[in-house]
């Protein structure tokens, strides 16, 4: 495939991965139960040494079932952005992975309310009443974590 326009990409250091989790607010989070899969858009905090996702789930939830069966998860961020060229994009991604666990309610004074609705963007709801909603908080207890970036060209 001679003709193929390619965006070479190199590895993103420590420091600039850092700075995109502090200042990109959502992500996917994919999760897995069994020979299924299951990805949500989501909104993280990242305090500089710990990922953090607050969730809304029902009884029934989707969210929940994956939840709680996942062993692994990952969680995906990205960007583009223009540049000089219009042919061409800068790009970036992160991809982590690792284990989540859920933060009992009982140490939850690190997430009060107030400190939720600073480091969070407002829970999405879809159809379900309010009353029915239970939040959770998970930390992501990462075990791998890689960034690339589009590069000049060699």
């Amino acid at each position: 495939m001679e003709h193929i326009e390619y965006a070479y990409t190199c590895g993103m250091d420590d420091e600039a991965v850092r700075e995109r989790l502090e200042t990109t607010e959502t992500g996917v989070l994919a999760l897995s139960k069994e020979n299924d899969s299951y990805a949500v858009p989501l909104a993280h905090y990242y305090d500089g040494e710990g990922l953090y996702f607050r969730l809304g789930v029902t009884e029934e939830s989707r969210s929940r079932e994956f939840l709680d069966a996942t062993e692994t998860a990952t969680y995906v961020l990205y960007g583009t952005e223009p540049t000089t060229d219009p042919r061409e994009i800068d790009s970036w991604s992160i991809v982590i992975s690792g284990a989540l666990s859920e933060i009992p309610n009982a140490e939850y004074d690190r997430f009060d309310t107030a400190e939720i609705n600073r480091q969070f963007s407002p829970i999405r709801v879809f159809g379900e009443e309010i009353d029915e909603i239970e939040i959770r908080i998970f930390e992501f207890e990462i075990e791998s974590m890689t960034g690339r970036e589009t590069s000049e060209s060699s």
